[in-house]
This record gives C-alpha cells, structure tokens and sequence, in this order.
C-alpha cells in the first residue's frame, strides 16, 4: 500500500517481495579498473603500479568474501573460497600488469539463450538460478567445460585475471579459426561460374 501522497499520486505501488539475489555489487571494481586502465593510457605512465593491481584483486576478493558468508551450501562456498584463496596469492604478489580480458571480450561473449535453460541452473558463483531472474545474462564461456555464469558475477573474474574461474583455463589467447583451402582450379572455376 501506497505511504505517501507521491506515490499515491502516481500509482507507485509498494514493490512485492522479491527473491533474495546474491550478486557481488561491483560498482567499486569497475570504477577502480576503469582508473587504472585509463592511467596506464597516458603517455608518462607504464601500466598500473602493484598497489592499483593489488587494490583491483582485493575488491573481487571482497565481494566473494561477502557471497561467501551466505553460501547456500558447502560446495559453494568451498568454490568462493578457492577463488579468494586464487587472488590472495595476487595481492601478496601483484603482476605489475592486469591479465584481464577486454571488455570488448565480454561483450562478445556467447550468451545463452533462456529457453537453453533448465530450471534448476545456477551460477556456480552467486547459486542464483537463472531463470528466477527475469532479465538473467547468462554467458557461455568458450573453454573447454563450456562454463555458464551470470555476466554480472563472472566480469569481475575475467576481466582482472582473464581466465575461466572453473577450469582456468586462459581466455585472453587469440582464438585460431582456420579456414580451409581450396585450390586456385576451384576458385577460378567460381569466378567463371558467376560471369559466365
């Protein structure tokens, strides 16, 4: 029921309860390694220093921290910690670069459609299922175990490490498409086939 004459002047009506979403807040993340990016494209600056990498692993290791302490079971939150246990070994030891994919990778992610999904499926980071989410973007890495996360809780990952964080497998190597060869009697055929 509406409280104040605002909202009943307007119709807003007081929202119904929502299923409880446990997705990392990354606005500090993103704001950071946005910083540290556009530093590191000005001419006196050679890339971000330790501290600003370290800064950036500690905020992901934060928010996992925080999904870590509601976990919905010991699976997940044995997989939080082992994330955190992954990025702790980047604070005590920085590169003196961010490994991350580009958020141009991101976007081109494949993203799955929501009738692929099955009821039950989850994001192995925050447990959500997919489907209680009304607008989910659930991405399909290309590794070799074809992982699915929620983008919103997998950005963080790929973009300050740059690798699966199931399988770790490395994403930031150029995918090779080959493109077969044919011989130069074939296309020449082709050409003569389209002009006479």
């Amino acid at each position: 029921m509406a409280s104040n004459p605002y909202e009943v002047e307007h119709n807003i009506q007081a929202p119904t309860s929502q299923p409880h979403r446990r997705r990392p807040d990354m606005s500090s993340f993103t704001s950071h390694l946005h910083q540290i990016s556009q530093d590191a494209s000005q001419p006196h600056r050679a890339g971000p220093t330790p501290v600003d990498t370290a800064a950036l692993y500690r905020l992901v290791q934060d928010q996992l921290a925080t999904l870590r302490n509601d976990a919905p079971d010991a699976e997940n939150q044995r997989f939080l910690e082992q994330l955190m246990g992954v990025l702790e070994g980047d604070i005590a030891a920085p590169p003196d670069h961010v490994p991350g994919v580009t958020q141009e990778y991101l976007d081109t992610l494949e993203r799955v459609p929501r009738k692929a999904l099955e009821v039950d499926d989850s994001c192995p980071i925050c447990r959500g299922k997919y489907l209680d989410d009304k607008y989910c973007l659930v991405v399909e890495l290309p590794c070799h175990g074809r992982h699915r996360y929620d983008l919103e809780c997998a950005g963080p990952w790929l973009l300050s490490k740059g690798n699966c964080p199931m399988c770790r497998m490395d994403l930031t190597k150029k995918r090779v498409v080959e493109v077969p060869k044919d011989d130069e009697e074939d296309e020449q055929d082709d050409v003569d086939g389209l002009y006479g």
